[in-house]
This record gives structure tokens, sequence and C-alpha cells, in this order.
């Protein structure tokens, strides 16, 4: 996952544009060098493209390509490539497991007590100042620094010692980025269950990234005291995590019967996609996504305003069936009529799935590890 955020109290909070051209404005912006360098301040150089990359508005390669186009050598801005190809192996390791993902990956989560969520981090409450404020500013703008992500995850999983599900979830809900492979690997990388150990902070670490000097916290302690640390009285309450997507009823879309008709839905809003072809395009809300992967009302709104930058696009708060069936009378069958981009979350889509825009085309399949997989991308990097 990108670092994204801005700096605490000291900076606006983040809005996100949904235009199209200040989105690509964007992309020439990028500092590859200091992003290395200070990624994980809370006020780094940072892209603030993750939600564009998440929604398939943009993809990695694009970012890749107009970063290199600069002039760069990959070994200048290795870090930079890294943290981009964190997501492709995201993605493949979703491709490969599937549903798998929903469960611990590696090994069961180590000292788990329960799979409630942490009351405490939902009220935005933890007693940390900086966890705090970061919590409000994710229900204010949508979006939660890289690191302060998994400072929360850490404290959720390895101090509360909650299983990674329900706190993942929550987070999922709020991200204008979320993203079900980044986020649910992450949680599990953090947790233990996705990775060789667990990661643990303590207060001087958040103190130094954030720009904060609190003390007497139950994170103040040297790093060699920390998992020990019995489940402070704070993050005891827990709660059964209640998530709901509420959608607007709308009409069935026109649909001309004679052409192809184009999906988008909230994992590609892609406005460059097949975009010189006479088609019908929908962009698909079903209510059965949303109910098993629940997003709260900024991030939905935020999905449709994505969308208007697709000419002649119209928005259908339904199943995909229904689509299935306006085409009953039509000479096309189900298995023409349709065309989305592969993803593991809309396999169920009737018709052909194109290809994502991966950049290493090459490297396909599951690898246990992230280094493993970058030792084989490294091969195609020019």
């Amino acid at each position: 996952m990108q670092t994204l955020f801005g700096e605490l109290n000291r900076a606006p909070q983040i809005e996100f544009t949904t235009h199209y051209n200040l989105i690509l404005d964007k992309l020439q912006h990028i500092n590859p060098v200091q992003y290395a360098k200070t990624r994980n301040f809370i006020d780094g150089a940072v892209t603030y493209l993750s939600p564009y990359i998440s929604r398939g508005v943009i993809s990695i390669k694009q970012v890749q390509e107009a970063v290199l186009k600069k002039g760069y050598k990959p070994y200048e801005i290795e870090k930079f490539l890294q943290e981009l190809a964190w997501r492709e192996y995201y993605q493949r390791v979703w491709q490969a497991k599937n549903d798998l993902i929903w469960q611990d990956l590696k090994q069961p989560q180590p000292d788990t007590l329960h799979h409630q969520m942490i009351t405490a981090i939902q009220n935005a409450a933890t007693g940390i100042t900086t966890i705090d404020e970061q919590i409000e500013n994710l229900f204010a703008t949508g979006y939660m620094h890289n690191h302060t992500r998994m400072y929360v995850a850490a404290i959720a999983c390895n101090i509360a010692k909650a299983h990674w599900l329900q706190p993942s979830k929550w987070l999922y809900y709020h991200l204008l980025d979320g993203d079900i492979a980044s986020n649910n690997c992450s949680w599990q990388w953090v947790a233990g269950a996705f990775a060789s150990k667990k990661y643990y902070c303590n207060q001087e670490n958040i103190n130094k990234y954030s720009h904060s000097n609190q003390q007497h916290t139950f994170l103040d302690k040297p790093y060699d005291e920390i998992p020990a640390t019995q489940v402070p009285d704070v993050l005891k309450i827990t709660s059964a995590l209640q998530l709901q997507t509420v959608l607007s009823l709308t009409a069935l879309p026109v649909i001309d019967i004679t052409k192809l008709t184009l999906i988008y839905n909230a994992y590609n809003i892609d406005p460059l996609w097949r975009k010189d072809e006479n088609a019908n395009r929908i962009l698909l809300l079903e209510p059965s996504h949303f109910s098993k992967y629940p997003v709260s009302k900024k991030v939905l709104e935020f999905i449709i305003n994505l969308a208007k930058n697709i000419a002649g696009i119209q928005v259908y708060c339904g199943e995909v069936s229904i689509l299935q069936s306006l085409y009953k009378e039509s000479k096309l069958s189900a298995s023409q009529a349709f065309i989305a981009k592969e993803h593991p979350v809309f396999t169920y889509y009737p018709g052909i799935k194109d290809s994502r825009d991966w950049i290493y085309t090459e490297v396909t399949g599951y690898y246990s590890s992230f280094f493993s997989f970058w030792k084989q991308c490294e091969r195609y990097l020019k």
C-alpha cells in the first residue's frame, strides 16, 4: 500500500478529486526519490493516487510508466517501484487464493483472544492521540496513512489480540482506496497470519513518524517489552461489527440490445477502457456485492462520482442477472453481449473478461512472500 496522507494538525484534510484530468495531473508530480526517503512520515512526499489505483481509474502500470518516462533508472527508485509491485503481488495472491483470502493465509494468527471489533478503535478512543486523530480523519476523508494503518492493525491484533478479520472489514468499509487484496493481506502480515512474525510498534516510533511527543500510553515501552504487554483495559471492550451499504433505487438502464454492454464496477472505473467502442456502458452496483463487502456512504459517492468521467455511462443498482434478462430478445447471447475486466470478486459475470493492466505480465501465480515475487519481477525491469 502506498503512503498517501498529510501531516497531522499541520496540513488541511485531504480532499480527493474525482475529475480525471486532475487525477492524471497528479502523475506528473510524483517524486519517487523523496517518496523513498520520507514515505513513513505522516507528512512525507506521497502520491495521493491510491484511491484511483484501487478503483481502477488508473493502473499501477500507468504510474510506473509515468515515473520512468522522467528518466529515472530503476535502481534509483527501487523503493517506489517495490511499493507498486506490492500492490500487484497482493492482487496475484487474491487471484490464486480467491475466497481463501478471507482466511489466515500462512498459519493461524497467534495469540488470538476473540473475533470481535475493538470498541476503542471504532470510537477513536484508544488514548493514543495520533491514532485517535487519524481515525477521526479516516471518517472525515476516507483515507488513512499507511503507517497509521499498520499501527492500528498492530494495536487491534497484537496488543488487543483480536483476530484480524473484523477490524479489517471495519477499515475497508471507510477507505476510499479500499481494496480487499491489499487490505486483507496487509492486516494478516501485521497479525502474523501472512508473515513469519508479528509487527509491533511503540510510542517512540509513533511519535517519530507523526511529529508528536506523547508519553505514558500503553505503548510507551521498549520494543522488547511490547509483546508481553497485557491487554490494556481500554482495549478490552469489544463489539459485534455492523456495517451496511445503502444503495439508492435506480431505474433499469436503457440498453440497446444490438450492442455489447461494458460492465464497470467499484474496481474498474477506467475512462480509457474500450473508450472508442460503440457500446452500452453500465456502472453496476450489485446489492449482493455490497451486502458481502459493505462500504460507507462516502466511499459509494466517490465511486459514483468517478464514473462520471466515462461518457454515456449509466448507474444501475441491481444484479447482473437483470442485465442478462434484458438481452432475452437479442441475437447476442450472454457470452457474447457482456464484457468486463477480470477480477477475483466478479468471476461470475457473464461474457468476455479483459485482462487488467499488469506491470509484470510474466510473473503469475502464488508466491509465499513478496520478495520471492519481487525477485522474479526484477528480471523484467528495464
